[in-house]
């Protein structure tokens, strides 16, 4: 069985971009939502994507923005897929003319005819908030999602850290994780040590 791939999110400069790649993340996410302590104007994530690997697999985080931004912004910083973190319909992630993830954010249960209505090639799930769409830092109850299709490419996210990554892929067996804060020093910038430590760990508990 192939090896759960990893996301590192909320990349905002190059040193982290390289040094995330050179330790084995398998996707870089770059967020495009001008809410967020992390956003990335998409000139700035186009210099760093032309100077990744080959092989980096890069995705623009968007929430609740029009099409025609999000194409715009696509062609602009030249990522390969968009995830969509905000509240929308099976019907919008249809338009989009290019690989689709779709965050489902967790609250106390889950609606699972309702994930399984999104034409996307993936789907993370992520901690509920009221305040925010994503980084919340926070993780929620893993087992929810032992009523998930094995064939789902479910993708992980909310909360995760060095310290629990390795449990959360032996609970959920998920196709990837997503991190963020947890390998934050500050919003938008990683600690070096806690990536590094974050990749190992999931190394380790495949």
């Amino acid at each position: 069985m192939p090896g759960t791939k990893i996301k590192i999110c909320g990349i905002t400069n190059i040193e982290d971009a390289l040094l995330a790649s050179q330790l084995g993340a398998d996707a870089l996410g770059f967020i495009f939502y001008r809410e967020s302590k992390r956003y990335i104007d998409p000139e700035i994530a186009r210099g760093i994507i032309s100077n990744l690997p080959p092989f980096i697999t890069t995705v623009g985080v968007f929430v609740n923005q029009e099409l025609d931004e999000i194409i715009a912004i696509k062609d602009m910083a030249r990522i390969d897929a968009a995830q969509l973190h905000g509240d929308e319909s099976p019907e919008f992630c249809s338009l989009i003319p290019f690989k689709v993830i779709k965050a489902i954010r967790v609250k106390d249960s889950l609606d699972v005819d309702r994930v399984a209505q999104y034409p996307v090639q993936a789907i993370l799930f992520d901690t509920y908030s009221d305040v925010q769409y994503g980084g919340t830092g926070k993780s929620f109850n893993w087992g929810i999602l032992q009523n998930i299709s094995s064939t789902s490419r479910i993708i992980l996210s909310g909360g995760l850290s060095p310290d629990n990554v390795a449990e959360a892929i032996s609970t959920v067996k998920p196709y990837a994780v997503d991190v963020s804060s947890g390998v934050e020093g500050s919003p938008g910038k990683k600690d070096h040590m806690k990536l590094r430590k974050f990749i190992e760990a999931v190394k380790n508990g495949n």
